[in-house]
């Protein structure tokens, strides 16, 4: 394979290379690069996500997706001719997150860092690359704040926001009749990501006149929701909402089967990672996902085939954001011929394309830097119907439709509102 193609955009056709003298204009009003880089060297990446804890197990995905990027880039001749390296942390927690991305800029020179999964951490981040003028792509942290109050220039998100995840879903149940006039029963998430998509599921709610039975902050570190349990069967809900992140939504899941509750469960965040934890039987319900191994296209099929191969086992929606967003930063760099942090937020911002191994491309949204792209709504099959650990659920189309603006399920400017400061 020669210099500058990638598996995941196969060819660097006309159109492409005549952007790529296009992105290599003048940096504009972002001002001069931080870092200078040698030519000859290295271009590094940090990499930081959780690696214990709740979000451990993602963090787990995310690493190996990451490094089956790095491994398939410089087999095809690295970026410009230049290997990828790589720096790779571990984030258990904001102040931690904060110090390491300083130490990946200041020390280690990298031209960008990917990763995280904590909202809380990834804002840490961002105000840590917003001073230093260096390139952060969010790859799972799903706050609408980060793409709002808290938006950052140099913070791009390929990871969907809530708002995204909750009308991708909400389309789901309301054609299976469990919104208009029902009574829904919520546990949320007890930290940033939590608090935020409640109140975008608050909103979603209140527009589709359903009604709220009880909701309860559930702590990061909770193992037994046997408490919760007794409350859910007390109130008798037309349907269970799950606002949970990591292990809480497996732990749950378990639990919920063991009590023989049967109330339709439905969540408006996801990682298939956490309905395979659940084991057989566990898994029901309606869920939202950016991303599954199942998905119909050439490339998808061959990112299964490569990432499962190698660690033996199929990769979720958690891998699938930290493989592409290293990807993505590739092909923006062989595009603009330039590692420079903000030539690549220029690059973004003018509406480069990027085939997400889904059946449409995305781009980032100029105004909040949220990725417009497809997602789905997943429904656990019966029981009967299950073949194997993996295979367990049932998908929709894709969302928005083939017809639809990409944009069509993202937060509108009025529900959620982005000023980059300088």
């Amino acid at each position: 394979m020669s210099q500058g193609k990638f598996p995941f955009d196969q060819s660097l056709n006309r159109r492409t290379l005549l952007k790529a003298s296009a992105g290599a204009a003048a940096l504009g009003t972002l001002g001069a690069p931080a870092i200078s880089y040698a030519q000859s060297e290295a271009i590094k990446f940090g990499h930081i996500t959780p690696r214990t804890g709740f979000l451990g197990p993602l963090g787990e995905y995310a690493v190996q997706a990451i490094q089956l990027a790095a491994e398939e880039i410089n087999a095809a001749g690295g970026i410009n001719g230049r290997k990828v390296e790589l720096v790779m942390d571990d984030s258990p927690n904001p102040q931690q997150a904060s110090a390491k991305a300083e130490r990946l800029v200041q020390r280690d020179k990298v031209a960008a860092i990917i990763g995280e999964i904590s909202s809380a951490s990834a804002l840490a981040i961002a105000q840590v690359v917003q001073r230093e003028k260096v390139l952060f792509i969010n790859t799972g942290a799903n706050s609408d704040a980060l793409r709002g109050s808290d938006c950052q220039k140099f913070m791009f998100h390929i990871e969907a926001q809530n708002s995204m995840y909750v009308k991708a879903v909400g389309r789901s149940l309301v054609r299976d009749g469990l919104v208009t006039g029902k009574k829904w029963y919520s546990l949320t998430a007890d930290y940033a990501f939590g608090h935020d998509l409640l109140n975008v599921a608050k909103r979603f709610m209140s527009g589709a006149n359903a009604n709220h039975a009880g909701d309860d902050l559930i702590p990061t570190d909770l193992n037994d929701f046997s408490p919760f349990m007794l409350k859910i069967r007390a109130a008798r809900p037309d349907v269970v909402i799950l606002n949970l992140a990591g292990t809480q939504i497996t732990n749950f899941l378990k639990q919920y089967a063991e009590f023989g509750l049967n109330f339709p469960v439905a969540g408006f965040g996801f990682d298939t990672a956490l309905a395979w934890g659940a084991g057989p039987g566990n898994f029901g319900g309606i869920w939202p996902v950016v991303w599954h191994h199942l998905i119909d296209t050439p490339n998808t099929k061959k990112f299964v085939q490569a990432f499962t191969a190698k660690y033996r086992r199929p990769p979720e929606n958690q891998a699938w954001g930290d493989y592409c967003s290293l990807k993505v930063i590739a092909q923006s760099m062989t595009e603009t011929k330039s590692i420079e942090p903000a030539k690549i937020v220029e690059h973004f911002e003018k509406g480069a394309k990027f085939d997400l191994l889904k059946t449409r491309e995305g781009y980032f949204r100029a105004r909040d830097h949220q990725m417009m792209m497809e997602m789905y709504a997943i429904t656990a099959l019966p029981q009967a119907q299950v073949k194997n650990q993996w295979d367990i659920f049932s998908s929709s189309p894709a969302v928005p439709g083939p017809n639809e603006s990409l944009e069509a399920i993202a937060a509108t400017e009025a529900e959620n509102s982005c000023t980059f400061k300088a």
